[in-house]
C-alpha cells in the first residue's frame, strides 16, 4: 500500500505540470487554426535568422557548463570540462519530462561520470541559481523603469497587481506568519535530530554548504562574471533573432524584445515543461500590448517555443550519446563522495 502511494505521488508531481501547461495551452489556442502553422512555416517564415539563432541558445548551455567548471574547481579534483557540459544538456532535456529535475540531473551526471560530489555539486547549483536570479530581478528591474507603461498595461489586462495580493494580509496576519514559520522551523530542527537519518542530512547538507561557499574560492573571479553576462546575453540574442523571422515583430525593436524576454523568463518560473504555457501566454500578451495583431502573435510564440524545445532535446540526445562514449574518469582520479 505504501509503494502505491508513493508511485502515485510521483506520477501525480509529473502529470500536474503537463496538465497545467496543457490546459493553458488548450485555453490560448482552442480557436486556433493549426492548419495554417505549415504554410506560415513555408511561406512567410524567414529561416534564415531562426537558423542563426540556434548557434547562441547552444553557446547559452555551454556557458553555463563552463561557469560551472569554475565553481566547481575549488572543491578539490575538478571534472571534465566536457562532462560538464554535457551535464547541462541533459539537465535541460530531463526539465521537459519533469519540471525542476534538471538541477538534480546534472549533479547526479557528475557524480557518475566524474566522482563528484552530488551535495556539493548541488551547493555550486544554488549559488549560480542565486547569482542568476539576482542578475534577472537586475535586468527587470532596469527594463520595469525603461518600459514602465508597457508593465502598467500589461499588469492591468492580466489582472495583476501587488497591492491587491498584499491587501489580504494585515498587520497581524504578516505576524502569525512569521511566528508559525519559526515555531516550524524549530519543530522541523527537533523532529530531525531524533531521527536515525539525521546525521546523514546534517553531513549532506554540509556537503551543500561548502559547494555554496565554493565560489569564494573562484581563482578566476572576472571570467566567473564574464560566463555570467555571456549566458544571459546568448540567451537573449537566441530569442531576439526570432523577431526577424517573422513580418509582424521584426520592426519591433530590441525594447521589445527585452521586455518580452524578461516577461517571458519570469513566466518560466512555473513548474511546466520547458514554461509551456505560461511562457506562451506572457509573450504573446505582451506582443498584443506592442500592437501585434493577436494571430500573429499566437503564431510567433507557437513557432519559436517549439523550435527552442526541439533544440533542447537534440542537444539532451547527443550529450548522453557523448558521455556515454566518454565513459567514466579513471577510478585513481576520481573524488570519493562524502
Amino acid at each position: 500500500m505504501e509503494g502505491q502511494k508513493k508511485i502515485i505521488s510521483k506520477a501525480a508531481k509529473i502529470a500536474m505540470p503537463v496538465i497545467l501547461g496543457a490546459a493553458i495551452l488548450y485555453w490560448m489556442y482552442r480557436d486556433f487554426d493549426f492548419s495554417s502553422i505549415g504554410d506560415v512555416m513555408l511561406h512567410e517564415m524567414d529561416w534564415t535568422w531562426m537558423i542563426l539563432s540556434m548557434p547562441f541558445g547552444i553557446l547559452a548551455q555551454m556557458f553555463r557548463g563552463w561557469r560551472w567548471k569554475l565553481s566547481l574547481e575549488p572543491l578539490g579534483d575538478p571534472p571534465r570540462t566536457a562532462t560538464c557540459i554535457n551535464s547541462i544538456f541533459m539537465s535541460y532535456a530531463a526539465s521537459l519530462v519533469v519540471p525542476r529535475i534538471g538541477e538534480f540531473t546534472r549533479c547526479g551526471v557528475l557524480r557518475r561520470y566524474d566522482g563528484v560530489s552530488f551535495p556539493k555539486a548541488l551547493g555550486t547549483v544554488v549559488t549560480e541559481r542565486a547569482i542568476d536570479t539576482l542578475l534577472v530581478l537586475a535586468i527587470t528591474a532596469l527594463t520595469l523603469l525603461w518600459q514602465m507603461s508597457i508593465f502598467g498595461v500589461f499588469f492591468e489586462k492580466t489582472g495583476t497587481s501587488i497591492d491587491s495580493i498584499l491587501s489580504g494580509f494585515s498587520l497581524a496576519g504578516y505576524l502569525v506568519t512569521i511566528i508559525c514559520a519559526i515555531a516550524a522551523a524549530i519543530l522541523l530542527h527537533f523532529l530531525f535530530r531524533r531521527l536515525s537519518i539525521y546525521n546523514k542530512v546534517r553531513s549532506t547538507l554540509g556537503g551543500i554548504w561548502q559547494g555554496v561557499m565554493s565560489l569564494r574560492g573562484v581563482r578566476n573571479k572576472p571570467l566567473f562574471t564574464f560566463y555570467t553576462l555571456a549566458i544571459w546575453g546568448s540567451y537573449f540574442i537566441h530569442y531576439y533573432l526570432t523577431f526577424f523571422c517573422f513580418e509582424a515583430t521584426s520592426s519591433l525593436g530590441i525594447s521589445c524584445a527585452l521586455v518580452t524576454f524578461i516577461v517571458g523568463s519570469i513566466a518560466v518560473i512555473v513548474p511546466t515543461p520547458n514554461g509551456a504555457g505560461p511562457w506562451h501566454f506572457a509573450v504573446k500578451t505582451m506582443l498584443i500590448l506592442y500592437f501585434v495583431p493577436e494571430p500573429q502573435a499566437l503564431y510567433f510564440v507557437l513557432i519559436v517555443h517549439t523550435l527552442q524545445t526541439m533544440l533542447v532535446v537534440l542537444l539532451g540526445v547527443y550529450a548522453w550519446a557523448a558521455q556515454s562514449l566518454c565513459g567514466k574518469k579513471e577510478p585513481e582520479r576520481q573524488q570519493t563522495d562524502n
